[in-house]
């Protein structure tokens, strides 16, 4: 507040009135000492600034010397101990942090037992990240109660939040905003009544340190009421300047829609082919060659030839290398016997199983000519690569013979349609795997449990719109073929991707758009928030809530 107070017959401004905040008024925990000297001199500094810039605006020299006041700034584990022993709740207004980034199998034992003290009773939180139970221990500070459990089993009966004014922002991995996590953490940050005011979506970010590797976080500003005026802040560049759009609401993915949350599932919501992970080896790589040495083992035992298939995990079905592996199903034993080079993988197959400390792995040694898991379609199959890099706009795709051995490292559809397989091509998929998908740093990380089986097909698309697709998918095909010498790494390069392919992909787009209803979408945030309505409408029987329209401010006359 501007005060002014008559001197000598003028009026005179009194900066030393205006300026309202002081250092004490901040008060922080830190689990190490040293830090937490550091934190408190940091402030200082930083008061000392904010105070040259206060002297450089109105023209006065503004000092706080000697340096009689200073931050609270705790020593202790800021999950096991009760922040009111710092500061009492009534007394706070502000919540800000910058918790530590350590991923769920990153922890170490005192961290997990961080974890299991912060969100006990809560189901499924062991897949939760570090970072996220700062998220529990504000809420439960706010609410005035330490057992998230208890909150949530008495929610119905409990009293307003003693302090719901206070207004909570954290620096973030952006992991809680993607995948599984985010159907944990934020269905009992929802239920708890939290609704998130501003939120930057993923940015690249370092501290500097050498050899520190940069980071994909989020910033999130939420508290336990609403506000009229959110904003997500957008980076089209990771490493680039956001802008700031203003938004109805802000829900945990940081998208303009709906504050629903997507749970893993086991069977898709709409009646489409499952998806299954491809077979998994388990072998030591004693059953696998590459191509030189499939040759040189045919060479030497040439009666394997016919025991030999194709092998195509993630990154040799994107890259077009060729591999190779030994498919022994079925095989008559005095076949086995009659090949010793064979018999000597299968033997090492047996003796890496039982060195295994898992017990499942041990039990498999009495197989061991088979894969530890085998799920191979007895048709031709949708191939869908488990992690593919986030800068190509589309996952790279693709029907496969039967004949292909298909890698666990891959997720296949045992069907042959070309109606699905122009479905999970389209953009419209894509912004759904952008949105909702686990990452492994950056990368998509495409699952059937949070990504597949959630996703909102068309409902009931006619013959025509079908047919549309399919022959887009056909179009789309047909400019791979017209590029033979092009692994899918090359024809997928954002960069380097032909333009008769994109052509393609851009007619299919379109076609599958057609069945939505939709024939243009400004950006792939407006397709999420449109699937999420969707999603809604197939998973609930209420009908979705509507939209509070933002108030306009009235004009200053």
């Amino acid at each position: 507040i501007l005060r002014a107070v008559r001197a000598s017959g003028q009026m005179h401004l009194n900066i030393f009135q205006l300026v309202q905040v002081n250092v004490d008024q901040f008060y922080g925990i830190e689990i190490e000492e040293f830090p937490a000297q550091i934190a408190q001199v940091a402030l200082w500094l930083t008061d000392h600034q904010m105070n040259m810039m206060i002297s450089e605006e109105f023209g006065q020299y503004f000092r706080r010397l000697p340096l009689t006041q200073a931050a609270k700034i705790h020593c202790g584990n800021a999950l096991q101990m009760d922040w009111n022993d710092v500061v009492s709740v009534y007394d706070v207004d502000y919540i800000l942090g910058n918790p530590p980034f350590v991923g769920k199998q990153n922890q170490n034992p005192d961290q997990k037992v961080d974890m299991k003290h912060v969100f006990m009773g809560i189901k499924g939180a062991g897949v939760l990240d570090y970072v996220s139970a700062w998220y529990m221990k504000a809420l439960n500070y706010v609410r005035n109660d330490n057992s998230a459990a208890n909150l949530l089993d008495n929610l119905p009966n409990m009293p307003e939040p003693p302090s719901e004014k206070v207004k909570i922002a954290f620096v973030s991995t952006n992991s809680i905003t993607q995948g599984e996590q985010v159907g944990v953490l934020w269905s009992v940050l929802l239920r708890l009544g939290v609704k998130i005011h501003f939120a930057h979506r993923t940015f690249s970010w370092n501290n500097e340190a050498r050899g520190n590797a940069a980071v994909h976080c989020v910033i999130i500003g939420f508290a336990l009421h609403d506000s009229e005026r959110k904003i997500i802040y957008d980076y089209p560049d990771s490493d680039g300047e956001p802008h700031a759009l203003k938004v109805v609401n802000i829900n945990p993915y940081l998208v303009d829609a709906l504050d629903v949350v997507i749970m893993s599932r086991s069977k898709p919501i709409c009646s489409i082919p499952e998806i299954v992970f491809g077979s998994m080896p388990n072998d030591g790589g004693y059953l696998l060659f590459t191509d030189d040495e499939k040759r040189e083992f045919i060479r030497n035992e040439p009666s394997a030839a016919k025991w030999i298939r194709p092998f195509v995990g993630a990154t040799e079905f994107i890259n077009g290398i060729p591999r190779w592996c030994l498919w022994l199903v079925d095989i008559p034993s005095a076949e086995l016997r009659a090949m010793p080079l064979v018999v000597n993988r299968v033997e090492a197959v047996k003796r890496t199983r039982l060195e295994s400390t898992r017990d499942t792995t041990q039990k498999l040694a009495d197989y061991p000519m088979l894969f530890g898991e085998i799920r191979q379609p007895s048709t031709e199959y949708i191939l869908v690569p488990c992690h593919s890099s986030e800068s190509r706009d589309y996952i790279p795709i693709g029907f496969m013979s039967e004949t292909y051995i298909c890698s666990n490292a891959n997720l296949c559809i045992p069907s042959p349609s070309l109606y699905v397989f122009g479905c999970v091509l389209s953009k419209m998929h894509m912004a759904w795997v952008k949105y909702v998908c686990g990452r492994i740093k950056s990368d998509y990380r495409y699952t059937s449990q949070i990504v597949y089986n959630n996703f909102p097909w068309p409902n009931k698309p006619s013959d025509k719109k079908v047919a549309a697709i399919e022959e887009a998918v056909q179009g789309m095909l047909d400019a791979r073929l017209a590029h033979p010498e092009a692994s899918l790494a090359d024809l997928y390069d954002p960069v380097a991707m032909p333009p008769d392919l994109r052509k393609a992909h851009q007619e299919l787009d379109r076609a599958v758009d057609a069945t939505y209803g939709k024939r243009k979408f400004k950006s792939d945030a407006e397709r999420v928030a449109f699937l999420f309505e969707l999603y809604h409408q197939y998973t609930s029987l209420l009908p979705s809530p509507k939209k509070t329209a933002r108030r306009k401010r009235k004009s200053k006359k």
